[in-house]
């Protein structure tokens, strides 16, 4: 792309729309993300009876299930952001081209 065509798209409403959203969503799932897993190995590192009581008279203790769902949970963040990435922000990016070519 030459110069004047990034120019004007760095310049458009939408890209700036579109960057805030992005960044905005980036930074928070992020967060969401580093919460989950630190507080996990904090968990594992400072409180190990806890996640060592068996769960009822099984063998599997509380730990598993904490430790599946921190997966899950990652699994879910990342279908929210490819969901919002492959709707909102590829309708944005689409109108955004279109006036970059005007």
């Amino acid at each position: 792309m030459s110069d004047s065509v990034v120019d004007k798209i760095q310049r458009h409403p939408k890209y700036l729309e579109l960057q805030a959203k992005r960044n905005g969503l980036g930074v928070t799932l992020t967060i969401m993300m580093m919460i989950v897993y630190y507080g996990f190995i904090a968990l594992v590192a400072f409180n190990k009876p806890f996640l060592a009581q068996p769960i009822g008279a099984g063998v599997t203790s509380i730990g598993i299930p904490i430790g599946m769902g921190v997966i899950v949970f990652t699994i879910a963040i990342t279908g929210y952001y490819v969901n919002r990435a492959n709707g909102e922000f590829d309708r944005l990016t689409q109108e955004i081209l279109k006036d970059a070519a005007k």
